[in-house]
């Protein structure tokens, strides 16, 4: 399936999970790799929070990918933010979803505030 860009600069991102390793195969422990580079991939939460509604995702990004000094609760930048759908039949049930992958992320700032705001 085509893989969709995210705009996200207008977006408050912020840290809900900090960054561990993607399971491949939950059985065996398995560690999700990149189909290409074969690098570990992770896996982390965040608050995406744009124009008034938020929702919580879970965005996969490489190890390489994972900056230092990211704090729960903090902004983050997430670029190269990508969202792909999915389906599969598991235990013979359709499943759907969107799938999201960043080139990484790295600590962020707060977007600039409304001046006038209030006044």
């Amino acid at each position: 399936m085509r893989s969709i860009r995210v705009e996200t600069s207008t977006a408050t991102i912020l840290l809900t999970e900090t960054p561990e390793p993607k399971v491949r195969d939950r059985q065996t422990g398995e560690i999700a790799k990149d189909a290409v580079s074969g690098e570990a991939l992770m896996k982390v939460g965040v608050v995406y929070i744009d124009e008034g509604e938020s929702a919580l995702i879970h965005v996969t990004v490489p190890e390489s990918g994972v900056t230092d000094g990211l704090v729960l609760g903090a902004p983050v930048s997430l670029p190269g933010l990508v969202a792909r759908p999915w389906e599969s039949v598991f235990n013979g049930q359709q499943r759907h979803g969107i799938a999201y992958r960043a080139a990484a992320v790295t600590a962020g700032a707060f977007p600039g505030a409304v001046v006038g705001a209030g006044a």
